[in-house]
């Protein structure tokens, strides 16, 4: 295996800078004396360096819980390093195994193409267009057919690939794994190879991929990349990562006035991880902001500060005030700044059992009465609809003027 030489190069205050941006909301940066040396490197030779993400369009939008890591590409992109988005459309034949005890049903080349048209439209909200590289991981993975994928599988061990959790997990429990979930992890990291990646960016269920494909490329003779992998932002559930499934997101093109609401819709807790992982703020200001609620300043403040921040990058600022005045209008006067919190199970669940379980209503039948009398409102909108089901989610739920509930389905 061929082994670069790396030159040493001054760690100056720009290159601490950079390493700073780096590190914002990070969970892991693998290995970070490596990353400093290739900062320190691109300052001294004026070279950018080359950031990937790559995103399987598995679904047809990206919701703020993707834009975590489309937001660090943007701060290395301020930086001056030439950052990649990646359309995993290949990969998504396979389909990705991270985080799953089960064999995970590939798109169709349709339902893909669909999809990815999208994706960077989408993508691009957040990143700078005329500053991003757009792939395709069909250009190299295509032309490799059966041999080239039978020498690039003799690069990895079996004994390697089971130290993978999830698939640890399904082996001991008895649980299938095709022989072609193998793959998945292969081709994401042949993906590095390809595109020559001095620094791969996923979530923290990808840490295994981006380390395969460090592997590989030190297989190829290449200068391993280094990862940063960034936290799984928390959905409106507080519960789980924010995911479609669980219909605890807010997509990223979602009508301003929904987005607003449901950002509002959050815990104080969870609001100042969001804010970590999602405001353009800086991190004195967030520790600020933070010391002001902990003396006794509203949270709820903050938390519409974070609404407005959210809501005007994805339309814009007089977007965001539409949508502030909308959310005080339809709530008569705005949520209290403490509502309890109720947790259902049974989603789908009708509006009837659902007012009557959270204690909002004595009975389905006064439910469904205070529901025809317009009394009822989810997230500040009225609902009128007695046949209503709630997906799994959160909802702030008001019935008449003073009952509050932030009921979790799930």
């Amino acid at each position: 295996m061929n082994q670069p030489v790396v030159t040493k190069y001054p760690v100056t205050d720009g290159v601490r800078h950079a390493l700073e941006v780096s590190l914002r909301g990070a969970s892991e940066l693998l290995p970070e004396q490596d990353w400093a040396q290739k900062l320190a490197r691109s300052e001294a030779t004026g070279q950018p360096l080359r950031i990937k993400l790559g995103l399987d369009p598995t679904a047809p939008d990206i919701h703020i819980g993707h834009t975590v890591v489309l937001n660090k590409m943007r701060q290395l992109q301020d930086l001056g390093h030439q950052v990649i988005f990646l359309i995993g459309d290949f990969t998504t034949l396979i389909g990705d195994p991270s985080g799953r005890n089960a064999t995970r049903p590939p798109l169709s080349a349709e339902q893909i193409r669909t999809n990815a048209e999208t994706y960077f439209a989408q993508a691009k909200l957040v990143l700078d267009e005329s500053k991003t590289e757009i792939r395709y991981n069909s250009e190299w993975s295509d032309p490799l057919g059966a041999r080239g994928m039978i020498q690039l599988a003799a690069r990895y061990t079996v004994a390697r690939m089971m130290e993978r959790d999830d698939f640890d997990k399904r082996f001991k429990a008895g649980q299938s794994i095709s022989v072609h979930e193998f793959l998945y992890p292969l081709m994401q990291g042949y993906d590095s190879v390809a595109l020559k990646s001095d620094l791969e960016l996923g979530g923290t269920d990808q840490k295994f991929n981006l380390l395969v494909g460090r592997h590989l490329q030190q297989e190829y003779g290449q200068e391993p990349q280094c990862i940063l992998t960034m936290p799984l932002l928390v959905g409106l559930d507080g519960v789980d990562k924010m995911s479609k499934s669980k219909n605890n997101y807010i997509a990223i093109t979602e009508e301003a006035n929904s987005m607003f609401a449901k950002v509002l819709s959050i815990s104080d807790d969870l609001m100042w991880d969001w804010y970590t992982l999602l405001s353009f703020k800086g991190l004195p200001e967030i520790a600020a902001l933070k010391a002001e609620v902990a003396a006794g300043r509203n949270p709820k403040e903050a938390k519409v500060l974070l609404a407005r921040e959210i809501t005007t990058r994805f339309h814009d600022a007089q977007a965001a005030d539409a949508a502030e005045q909308d959310f005080a209008n339809r709530a008569k006067g705005g949520i209290p700044d403490e509502i309890p919190e109720v947790r259902l199970p049974g989603a789908p669940l009708g509006m009837g059992a659902l007012l009557k379980q959270a204690g909002l209503a004595p009975s389905t039948s006064e439910a469904n009465r205070l529901i025809d009398g317009g009394g009822v409102r989810i997230d500040g909108g009225a609902v009128s609809d007695k046949g209503l089901k709630l997906a799994a989610g959160s909802y702030v739920v008001q019935v008449g003027k003073r009952k509050f509930a932030r009921v979790v389905l799930s």
